[in-house]
């Protein structure tokens, strides 16, 4: 079934998607995002006015860099890939797997995380432009990946780091306030 190769190839599964996000102009920017299903992690965002499948070839180029590529990358079947994405990327040894045609729930994780980045963080704030969504977008998978707990990891972060378990606790925060971090004074 699709829910046990989802669990079998978690550790070598990442997810693509792309969303549209309105700027106070009224401008439409695109966000690609990529997640590794393993760990959870928000490997690659980027954003764009004009989105092509050039584009989305370098957003995916950029991902991977060093060889740290997945063995299988769910997609939606947006025209954006463009038509020869599948075989360009079976020459990198990535298996580019299309979702079927109105079925959401086949590339669930990455439809929760581009939720979870509207609840989180763009529903509370105006976008200007491509570049200052771009800035709130690296802030928010910074705190995203290091320091968000995720109940599907046990409460731990997609990037495990050692945390200090003495001294006072201080809070730090993020994205202008929005959100905070509290952790332990080293």
């Amino acid at each position: 079934t699709w829910h046990t190769f989802l669990a079998n190839h978690a550790h070598h599964l990442w997810a693509a998607d792309l969303f549209t996000v309105p700027t106070r102009t009224f401008e439409t920017l695109y966000v690609l995002v990529f997640i590794a299903h393993g760990r959870r992690e928000l490997v690659h965002v980027n954003v764009t006015a004009n989105p092509t499948a050039a584009w989305v070839w370098r957003q995916l180029m950029e991902a991977t860099p060093w060889g740290q590529q997945p063995r299988h990358l769910l997609r939606d079947r947006d025209a954006v890939y463009g038509r020869d994405f599948r075989r360009r990327a079976q020459r990198m040894g990535i298996d580019a797997i299309a979702t079927p045609i109105h079925a959401p729930k086949a590339n669930a994780i990455a439809e929760r995380v581009i939720g979870t980045l509207r609840r989180e963080c763009l529903d509370h704030l105006i976008v200007l432009d491509e570049q200052h969504l771009g800035s709130v977008l690296s802030d928010f998978v910074a705190y995203y990946n290091q320091e968000r707990p995720h109940r599907t990891l046990g409460l731990q972060t997609p990037e495990l780091k050692p945390r200090p378990t003495a001294g006072p606790i201080r809070s730090r925060p993020v994205l202008n306030g929005l959100h905070h971090v509290y952790e332990r004074a080293a």
